[in-house]
């Protein structure tokens, strides 16, 4: 589920710097603005903001972290932690011999059937907790969900199941940039040959008219256009066939243009109201409004493709190359949160002032998922799992336990 895609305009900035390498100094700073990693994305709505009437003060950007103390972190005294344990678990599966965290996967292999005292000093004798800030200096961010959701399909287009799942086409390229210049690590450009040009891969219009040789690509047919959507945006998801099996699909690539949200879309068009647009109001309107859904859906020009899931995987992998678990396992913007930390979560319940305060597991990653405290929040497979995923925007608070001995280097 790991996925990087660049806007177009990086390969016309790529090109001029291949022509002058002593432009190189200004590409990663060009690419850190045009790249995003990518997975199923969650439905994000951000109001419109007025201009300034005068002119802003100079925000002078807060380092990301400052170290903060276990009695900071809320509940932490009584949370049950069994299940936070079963997903750290996991992670050390992937982890395990890296060099931060040799020591503290080894010490798991001394705890058996530990209790929640053992598992809270196992984490305070561990690991060192710290705060995530804002650039501004703030401490709030945005916790949104997702979710696996359940589509119906086919093997066989029929007048039914007639809206295609494609897998990976032939012609997409992926240049690693990292191959060429090292500190460009993890930054990918995706696109085609056009006679000797490397061009932008087809946008969503394209392939949704035909334009882009994916005939044969089909791993499925599905009957709903909006489903097969959003299954883009969760990244992975489960095909029940005419049979009544069911059969497993996770991201495999991606067209390489950027995630635009259609919510946000729908407000700007006065389609609906701030409020409404959580994944279940969109589908909605699209249900009352079939002859403008096309339309709307291309304004998204990101297009994901999908690879066909061993059967027996427990739930979707994640950017760390585990299972998720769910409501156990975030997705984070790895820019500040390395990717396999625990991750202390204070929030709320979607929709509701019920608090929701957990260590949580960063197995994942994200292209809508930007900024420093930013989280997605897994709540697993299904229909109710859907609903909570599709109503989730609430504010929270951020806290990265480092293993002791690799803390952040706090030095401006």
């Amino acid at each position: 589920m790991f996925r990087v895609f660049c806007i177009n305009a990086t390969f016309k900035f790529l090109k001029l710097v291949l022509r002058n390498p002593t432009r190189l100094t200004l590409l990663p700073l060009i690419l850190l603005a045009a790249c995003a990693s990518h997975k199923k994305l969650p439905v994000e709505i951000t109001p419109p903001v007025s201009p300034p009437i005068s002119t802003p003060e100079v925000v002078i950007p807060a380092l990301p972290f400052a170290v903060s103390k276990w009695e900071m972190l809320p509940d932490w005294a009584s949370l049950d932690l069994q299940k936070t344990w079963q997903t750290f678990g996991k992670g050390c599966g992937a982890l395990k011999n890296k060099a931060n965290w040799k020591v503290v996967c080894a010490k798991t292999n001394d705890l058996a059937q530990p209790d929640n005292v053992a598992l809270r000093a196992f984490f305070e004798e561990n690991f060192t907790p710290y705060q995530v800030f804002n650039s501004d200096g703030t401490s709030q961010g945005l916790i949104t969900g997702y979710y696996e959701p359940k589509l119906y399909g086919s093997r066989e287009r029929t007048d039914k199941f007639c809206y295609p799942l494609y897998g990976v086409p032939e012609d997409l390229l992926t240049i690693e940039l990292s191959e060429v210049y090292p500190e460009l690590k993890n930054m990918r450009l995706r696109g085609r040959l056009q006679g000797k040009k490397v061009v932008p891969y087809f946008n969503r219009a394209d392939i949704d008219n035909s334009k882009a040789a994916l005939q044969g690509r089909e791993l499925f047919w599905v009957d709903n256009a909006v489903e097969l959507f959003f299954l883009q945006i969760q990244g992975s998801g489960r095909i029940e066939l005419p049979d009544g099996s069911l059969m497993k699909v996770g991201y495999a690539d991606q067209n390489g243009h950027p995630y635009t949200s259609i919510g946000k879309k729908l407000v700007e068009m006065g389609g609906l109201k701030l409020e409404e647009a959580s994944m279940q109001g969109i589908k909605k309107w699209a249900e009352k409004n079939p002859d403008k859904l096309n339309a709307l859906l291309e304004k998204n020009a990101s297009y994901v493709f999908f690879r066909e899931l061993p059967n027996d995987l427990s739930a979707p992998l994640g950017a760390l190359g585990v299972p998720l678990t769910e409501e156990y396992s975030i997705a984070v913007d790895t820019r500040t949160i390395p990717l396999g930390s625990p991750v202390f979560l204070a929030t709320t319940f979607p929709d509701t002032a019920q608090p929701l305060n957990r260590l949580m597991m960063a197995q994942d990653v994200g292209g809508a998922i930007r900024g420093s405290v930013r989280a997605d929040f897994f709540w697993g497979f299904g229909e109710q799992a859907g609903i909570q995923a599709g109503k989730m925007k609430q504010k929270g608070e951020l806290w990265v336990l480092f293993p002791k001995g690799a803390e952040p280097n706090l030095t401006p």
